[in-house]
């Protein structure tokens, strides 16, 4: 006699119960909520679509009244490489740039770090000497600067530029300073417990925990660098070689007889594509930086 095996009954897969969409009075709502971070998005994002939509037209059509590409040129982006040496010119941007936030980092954090954490005679005042020296314009020093270094015959190049980032950037060891006043003694005080000297409690406890901060202070230095003009102008001058890329976008629209405003655009394009790249990729650390600094003075 055999036994008849029935199959248990079948059980319907359970479903995800879908997510009502908004409705118009939420949307509404949503957008009275955030309509300045709104309107401050578009008033950003409008000249940076300009600028891509302009270097993707033709000639004839750049900066006349249709602001639509009607063929859409992408080998702008090649000419500009043919008419300047813009690799040479990204090769020196990277050079001050990247160099000198490094330069930056290994003189500012040790100073921000004792100026923090140490308390000595003359702290104070060395503190105030850092806010004076953030307040004081570039300009003021220049002439001395470049007497400085032509007499050390660094001019022509950008090392009168990289240089300084060696020995500290006032901002940043401001910057640092705030931010390392916000990690609690307790943690330094158990570090000296395991035997940690000031250098180890630096490098090992307090930069792991302060990377937001030191992520901030690095991109404030590399956007500086990068964006810097006055300085390249001042010391390089007219030895092209060594321009970055913020002299040789000033000068592309005058290296030939008719400005093209579609290659301008299109050179403008190619010098904001690494700029946007690196804040989109450290924008949280940057944000969390900017927070937590000065909360404690």
């Amino acid at each position: 006699m055999t036994a008849l095996l029935s199959e248990p009954p079948k059980v319907a897969p359970a479903t995800a119960v879908p997510r009502r969409p908004r409705n118009k009075r939420q949307l509404l709502d949503w957008i009275a909520v955030h309509s300045v971070a709104l309107a401050m998005g578009v008033i950003f994002t409008v000249p940076l679509v300009f600028v891509f939509l302009t270097s993707v037209m033709s000639d004839r059509q750049a900066l006349t009244s249709n602001m639509w590409p009607t063929e859409w040129h992408f080998e702008n982006f090649a000419l500009v490489f043919e008419k300047a040496p813009m690799l040479t010119y990204l090769g020196n941007s990277l050079l001050y740039s990247v160099v000198a936030t490094a330069g930056m980092l290994l003189s500012s954090v040790p100073a921000a770090y004792a100026l923090a954490r140490f308390r000595f005679r003359g702290s104070n005042a060395a503190f105030m000497l850092l806010i004076a020296a953030m307040m004081l314009p570039p300009q003021v020093v220049a002439v001395p600067l470049y007497s400085m270094w032509a007499s050390a015959g660094l001019t022509g190049t950008l090392w009168p530029l990289i240089v300084p980032y060696l020995l500290g950037d006032a901002f940043s060891i401001f910057l640092l300073r705030q931010f390392f006043l916000t990690i609690p003694e307790d943690y330094l005080d158990a570090a000296r417990i395991d035997g940690c000297n000031e250098f180890q409690i630096l490098y090992r406890v307090l930069l792991p925990m302060t990377r937001p901060g030191i992520a901030a202070a690095s991109l404030f230095t590399f956007l500086y660098t990068w964006n810097d003009y006055f300085g390249p102008l001042l010391y390089v001058g007219e030895r092209q070689d060594s321009w970055p890329l913020s002299i040789a976008l000033a000068s592309f629209r005058g290296m030939h007889r008719a400005t093209q405003w579609n290659l301008t655009m299109a050179a403008t394009t190619l010098v904001l594509i690494p700029v946007l790249v690196l804040f989109l990729f450290a924008q949280k650390s940057f944000v969390r930086g900017i927070t937590f600094t000065g909360v404690k003075g």
